[in-house]
């Protein structure tokens, strides 16, 4: 017996030692695996940055963007993906697709551009004379997105990892919820990871929340009528507008003080002279938990209803939006935050750091040191929502999800801003860009070959959603391709 022991004993200890050497191999193939990724990556600088400069003078908004997708689509068809378009009902969303087999690991591609924020790439306020403007980046998101899935592709076709990479052309983010029909159109059923990033001011892992996000746009109708000759025939469909938004301004005080709620009255009438017998103003409702968007969104309708009632007007709301909060997965951080530290942040020239103290002269707040942009975050979890919404929210309840920031702009630009327009179309976007695609691609390298940490960022995303079951905040209606109209 005491002789059967030992050899059991001497079995397992030759087996941990056989498994640890194992896993060094492994570990030793992944890190090549990267080296090789980074390498040919900074390789395509020059095509990739074309890429998103091409984009970024295109400028086209939510659901409009179908030069954009086509060229993503384009560029995918080239490297040998098979491109679904026209996917969820939207004509400019699409799933590009090279592989087979599990693992299933999806990358989210944006591309659409904000309306009124055009900008040219200098270090001072000049309309660019377009309609819209890149202020979130987005033509760097989409391009980074297409760099890291064609890298992958490269090593599933080399057989040096195996699976499938999809990337996933995603329109209409600011605003439009264009994940939110994709993901209720069952396209992430049959994935096990999705990776995604965004263009920001620093370099780091998403580990902070978003906030549930729910949007209409509430129109009034009225009775036409000579403003000054016979006023009293007429009904005010802009006194209901202004009559909702004070009410709502009232109600401020009354809901929970995360809450924030935006709006824009974008139809306030013709002509002084002519009581307007339309108008229609554009809300958002935010807070970091859907649920709660969900009832404060209900007062909003309330207050529209009291105001038409009050100014003997009729009214109608389309929801437009509706994003859930974002659900974290901290196993699938740690491993990005890992990848990340090995890119690195971004090195500006002598000519961009006198770009960025340009830039960071209009500023009317304090910001950090320009060498912030070479250095990373440590990753560390931010119990505030933040004051963002995304669509990658609901991505985020279909399937266990990781993102990043990569410094795209200047330390301290904020998003939605002529700033971040004007560094998106310079080298210094371009290379934030790049740190995205590399640290992706990376990132894709570690869940190819450790099917371990995916079924560990699983059991987290499982417990995390609870017996929660995923509904559209925006209803069962159809994607709203016209909502920048």
């Amino acid at each position: 017996m005491r002789k059967l022991s030992f050899l059991l004993t001497s079995f397992i200890c030759c087996s941990a030692v056989h498994l640890t050497a194992q896993e060094k191999n492994l570990k030793s193939a992944a890190e090549s695996l990267k080296a090789e990724a980074i390498t040919d990556i900074q390789n395509k600088y020059s095509d990739y940055k074309n890429i998103a400069m091409q984009i970024w003078n295109y400028a086209e908004v939510g659901y409009k963007e179908v030069k954009s997708s086509a060229l993503h689509e384009q560029t995918l068809k080239a490297a040998g993906f098979n491109v679904q378009a026209g996917v969820a009902d939207i004509p400019t969303a699409f799933v590009a697709t090279y592989g087979s087999g599990k693992p299933v690991i999806g990358i989210l591609a944006e591309y659409d551009a904000l309306p009124g924020l055009s900008q040219q790439a200098v270090p001072e306020k000049e309309s660019a004379g377009k309609n819209a403007g890149h202020a979130c980046g987005h033509h760097l998101f989409g391009t980074a997105s297409v760099a890291a899935a064609i890298e992958l592709k490269k090593l599933i076709d080399e057989k040096k990892i195996s699976g499938t990479i999809k990337l996933y052309g995603c329109p209409a983010e600011e605003g439009g919820s264009g994940k939110v029909y994709m993901v209720r159109a069952g396209l992430f059923n049959d994935v096990d990871v999705v990776i995604h990033w965004h263009p920001g001011s620093e370099n780091a892992v998403t580990l902070t929340s978003a906030l549930a996000n729910k949007s209409a746009k509430f129109r009034f109708h009225g009775i036409a009528a000579h403003a000054a000759a016979s006023p009293e025939r007429g009904r005010s469909a802009l006194d209901a507008v202004e009559a909702m938004d004070y009410m709502v301004n009232m109600m401020r005080e009354h809901i929970p003080q995360e809450t924030r709620i935006h709006y824009v009255i974008t139809n306030g009438g013709k002509a002084p002279n002519v009581v307007p017998d339309f108008a229609e103003v554009y809300y958002y409702v935010r807070h970091p938990k859907k649920d709660d968007v969900k009832s404060i969104f209900e007062r909003v309708v309330k207050a529209a209803q009291g105001a038409a009632l009050g100014t003997e007007t009729t009214m109608d709301y389309e929801v437009i939006g509706g994003t859930h909060d974002l659900l974290l997965n901290k196993t699938l951080a740690e491993v990005m935050q890992k990848d990340l530290e090995k890119v690195g942040g971004v090195q500006y020239t002598d000519d961009e750091v006198a770009f960025a103290k340009k830039l960071q002269s209009s500023f009317t707040f304090k910001y950090p040191e320009i060498s912030t942009a070479a250095t990373v975050k440590p990753l560390k979890a931010e119990e505030d929502a933040g004051g963002g919404s995304t669509d990658v929210g609901d991505v985020s309840y279909a399937v266990p999800t990781v993102g990043m920031r990569a410094a795209t702009w200047v330390p301290g630009t904020p998003a939605h801003s002529w700033q971040a327009v004007a560094c998106g179309g310079t080298d210094i976007g371009a290379k934030g860009m790049m740190v995205a695609a590399k640290t992706m691609a990376l990132t894709g390298i570690d869940l190819f070959t450790s099917p371990a940490t995916i079924e560990k960022a699983k059991e987290e995303f499982t417990k995390a959603k609870g017996d929660y079951q995923y509904k559209a905040l925006l209803g069962d209606r159809k994607p709203a391709l016209n909502y920048r109209d």
